[in-house]
């Protein structure tokens, strides 16, 4: 069976950056599991899977636009320490949640320096290309309730 809309998708991956670096693989893991075309994966990894077949191995590189997006200056803002109520120590590597005018947003803080602390709220690979070696293990039709949801159920999807 080729992967196209509302294929059940497991696939081992590792997915490293320019410089070589291993960034996330699921090696020694189950494989990822997806719905194809219910955008759970960024899309220009979804588009090179698009037609594929069990058992084949691949590579794809995907530019930011198709990956997590550009890096967003106006997402890095500097704000007052006392903004962390609560949190003894604010360092560089949290991660916090945001509320913002568009709804709730993950922050990563950056820089401390004083009463001020640097928060970016891009995604961490944000402006990167991705690089992915993959090997699909295993492609099978959804069913109506996947399909209804937008997610796997069962053996390596989500569980209700």
């Amino acid at each position: 069976m080729q992967i196209a809309q509302n294929s059940v998708v497991a696939f081992h991956y590792t997915l490293t950056n320019d410089a070589g670096e291993v960034l996330d693989s699921s090696e020694g893991r189950e494989p990822l599991t997806y719905l194809h075309g219910a955008g759970n994966i960024i899309p220009g990894l979804e588009k090179e899977l698009e037609g594929r077949e069990s058992g084949e191995k691949l590579q794809v590189s995907v530019n930011p636009e198709e990956g997590y997006g550009e890096t967003q200056p106006a997402l890095v803002q500097e704000v007052p320490r006392d903004a962390f109520q609560g949190v003894e120590n604010v360092e560089p590597g949290m991660q916090f949640q945001a509320q913002t005018q568009g709804g709730p947003l993950m922050v990563t803080v950056t820089k401390v320096e004083g009463d001020t602390v640097t928060v970016d709220g891009n995604h961490p690979l944000a402006g990167q290309k991705l690089n992915f070696d993959v090997e699909i293990a295993e492609v099978r039709e959804a069913t109506s309730e996947e399909v209804e949801h937008g997610h796997v159920h069962g053996e390596g999807g989500h569980q209700h």
